[in-house]
């Protein structure tokens, strides 16, 4: 056998359909999309859209609630942390914050930081530098002798904004 020999099995590959081309092909004239009406067209195929009847994702009712200014945090539990550490994918010595908890491939995800769950058992001396903490995790981190720091809350984006408004508003009456 050589290089140049090496073949895909016949059949492992199926070549695209060339439509409209031509009466024999089998997919010719209309080119499988059947006669007239808007998506006979091209650039014309809306999804959803009934003919100006309401659309059925609009005539389901809603149901819940979403909160659109909820916090998205990666939740982690202490139980797989010490398991992480057991296995020396984190430093008991260096402060644990999102970056590790990453970089360890237990923090998934989490725009707004991390957040410790007390599920499992936990009896690692380790600091934690993160984002939230429920109240299991932070008494299970203090009794096996570590510390939770959370970050200071300061002013808030809309805050800063009203702020800087204010401050213009000052200065061009001044």
């Amino acid at each position: 056998m050589k290089l140049n020999d090496i073949r895909d099995n016949s059949g492992a590959r199926k070549g695209r359909m060339r439509v409209g081309r031509g009466i024999g092909s089998g997919k010719g004239k209309t080119a499988g999309r059947g006669q007239k009406g808007a998506k006979a067209r091209s650039g014309v195929s809306v999804n959803g859209f009934e003919g100006g009847q309401m659309p059925l994702h609009m005539r389901i009712p809603k149901r819940g609630f979403n909160n659109i200014f909820a916090k998205d945090f990666a939740e982690v539990n202490l139980g797989l942390i010490q398991k992480a550490i057991e296995a020396g994918k984190l430093d008991v010595n260096a402060t644990i914050d999102h970056a590790a908890l990453k970089a360890a491939g237990l923090a998934r995800g989490g725009k707004d930081g991390v957040r410790l769950l007390g599920k499992g058992t936990f009896s690692a001396k380790a600091n934690f530098a993160v984002n939230g903490v429920s109240a299991g995790a932070k008494a299970a981190v203090e009794a096996a002798g570590g510390s939770v720091t959370l970050p200071e809350a300061g002013p808030t984006e809309q805050e800063k904004k009203n702020a800087r408004r204010d401050a213009n508003k000052a200065a061009a009456k001044a």
